[in-house]
């Protein structure tokens, strides 16, 4: 299936082939994408790092060696959101193609999957995932993208509130009496032992992800059905019987 329009989102042709390689290979080492496509190494690693800039692949590092995957693609159509005025247009050539791109990209998913997101696109990627769900559980929030990427999430919100999506949050202790209550939210605040770093789980679908919002995003997702009802029972437990 072309691709050719995500051209209009400003991805070079290079971009698009690689993305779409790994659409279809789902989890790939640099040799193979350079096998596939037949772009030169030196010029893939330029290529791959724009795209992870962006949040449309991301990372793991399996024994010893960085394998790269595509990223959602529900990450292109919030990427066209916040520049609606300028890429209507696009989104509705975008909406076209995407049954095409969700069946490739499922295709390859593996049944344990864990990627990894940098930067602030990437932790955006992340949540605008987040909205393919009906429920987020939040331990040791600490309201980190409200307040670095204030535009980003009044967007985000409005459409998690339309959508009805519902969230669960423990927030750290020193957010007590300072912080607003958001629709559709439920709120406990944690013990202050957990006031520490700034890492943050968050629990949606079959998803578990430790966010970073040091001087760098970074987030970390793990995929797995198992995995996600341990943590959902681990944040119940915290929820009942200690977050007040």
């Amino acid at each position: 299936m072309p691709l050719e329009i995500l051209g209009k989102m400003g991805l070079s042709k290079g971009e698009i082939k690689v993305y779409s390689a790994l659409l279809d290979m789902g989890l790939a080492p640099v040799n193979r994408i350079h096998e596939e496509t037949g772009i030169e190494r030196r010029n893939i690693y330029d290529i791959l790092n724009k795209l992870i800039e962006r949040g449309l692949i991301s990372y793991i590092t399996e024994n010893k060696k960085r394998l790269f995957q595509a990223s959602h693609p529900n990450k292109i159509l919030g990427y066209i959101e916040e520049k609606k005025h300028d890429l209507d247009r696009t989104r509705r050539d975008v909406e076209k193609e995407m049954p095409s791109i969700m069946e490739r990209f499922n295709s390859r998913r593996p049944e344990i999957n864990a990627e990894i997101f940098r930067g602030t696109e990437g932790v955006k990627a992340v949540w605008e995932d987040m909205l393919n769900y009906k429920a987020i559980y939040w331990v040791g929030s600490g309201r980190y993208v409200p307040k670095r990427l204030p535009s980003f999430f009044a967007s985000w919100d409005r459409k998690r509130v339309k959508l009805k999506v519902r969230m669960f949050n423990m927030l750290r202790r020193e957010l007590r009496n300072r912080t607003k209550v958001y629709q559709l939210e439920s709120v406990k605040f944690l013990p202050k032992e957990f006031s520490v770093n700034p890492g943050v789980i968050c629990i949606y679908g079959n998803k578990v992800v430790n966010f970073l919002y040091g001087d760098n995003f970074f987030g970390f997702v793990i995929e797995n059905r198992e995995i996600a009802e341990n943590y959902r029972r681990y944040h119940k437990y915290i929820w009942d019987n200690v977050a007040k």
